[in-house]
């Protein structure tokens, strides 16, 4: 699927370069913008420790991902959605979207410092994913 045709990389790109106040990132390709901060292979995983702190920056990276299923969603539905999000400075946590009383998504994490895609194309297929499953469970539990 082409990326300007992927709802989740539009609304995560969109997401992405929204932060970017003083343009530092005007001149670079979407694609190039989200491998940066969500790829990483095996090699890069490897110097990264398993137990560390988690950074801010990463954090709100992480709290993008969900912020665009949750855009993506209303976009598809029209209904509002929320993110709530409860990180440890050590990485453990949780992220919820919530549209009106139903959790459409819900994610642990363990070691959020490590959270990342092998690929580009794994991302779009795991936010595809993501999205696919929170339009399910909304059509199974709305009233």
């Amino acid at each position: 699927m082409a990326n300007e045709e992927n709802l989740f990389i539009k609304t995560l790109i969109g997401q992405v370069r929204a932060l970017d106040q003083f343009g530092t990132w005007a001149n670079k390709d979407d694609r190039d913008i989200l491998e940066e901060k969500y790829v990483k292979t095996k090699e890069q995983l490897k110097d990264i420790p398993v137990i560390a702190d988690i950074d801010e920056m990463q954090v709100q990276d992480i709290r993008l991902i969900f912020q665009a299923i949750a855009l993506a969603f209303e976009t598809k539905t029209g209904v509002m959605c929320s993110v709530v999000m409860e990180m440890s400075h050590e990485g453990f946590g949780r992220a919820v979207v919530i549209a009106d009383k139903i959790v459409i998504l819900n994610k642990f994490f363990k070691d959020a410092h490590r959270y990342s895609f092998r690929t580009y194309e794994d991302l779009i297929i795991e936010g595809d994913k993501m999205l696919e499953n929170a339009m399910k469970i909304y059509t199974e539990y709305k009233k």
